[in-house]
């Protein structure tokens, strides 16, 4: 899909703030609120904006002990990776999980309230896992620049 400087602008709009009206939107951008409803309606449709959320202030809800764990797998077989893909789904601790070149397989983001809770999840389910080989945790300092925004 192709994206004229309308478009970009609309797109970087709703990043920042996508409880914004049209009407608010067609201000902004010079266009008529029909304009920017059916330009809108065009993103979601072709899945350039893939759904709407809100975002949740870690601090706020005891959650700002950050992990990226690194885990590696016992073998790359097919089911293993397919096996370890769909039991991390079901981890609700874990926010993000990436596939990933290198010494291991994978990189997970987990977020937890601190290290008692880390302790009590990795025992308690990320090596209950199937096919885990090994893990390495790296736990986070503070965080210097975390957005959600592309840039077109």
């Amino acid at each position: 899909m192709t994206f004229d400087e309308t478009d970009k602008k609309l797109l970087q709009y709703l990043q920042e703030d996508c409880k914004q009206t049209t009407k608010e939107l067609s201000y902004k951008l010079g266009l008529s609120v029909t304009a920017v409803y059916e330009r809108i309606k065009k993103l979601e449709n072709s899945g350039v904006i893939s759904k709407y959320v809100a975002l949740v202030d870690k601090t706020k809800i005891d959650r700002k002990f950050l992990i990226l764990c690194h885990v590696k797998l016992t073998q790359h077989k097919k089911e293993y990776v397919m096996q370890f893909e769909k039991e991390v789904m079901n981890l609700q601790e874990v926010t993000e999980c990436f596939h990933v070149s290198g010494d291991y397989d994978y990189i997970l983001k987990i977020s937890l309230k601190d290290m008692d809770d880390y302790r009590n999840f990795m025992v308690t389910k990320l090596t209950t896992l199937q096919h885990i080989a090994s893990t390495h945790s790296s736990f986070t300092i503070s965080e210097v620049k975390n957005t959600t925004k592309i840039i077109l």
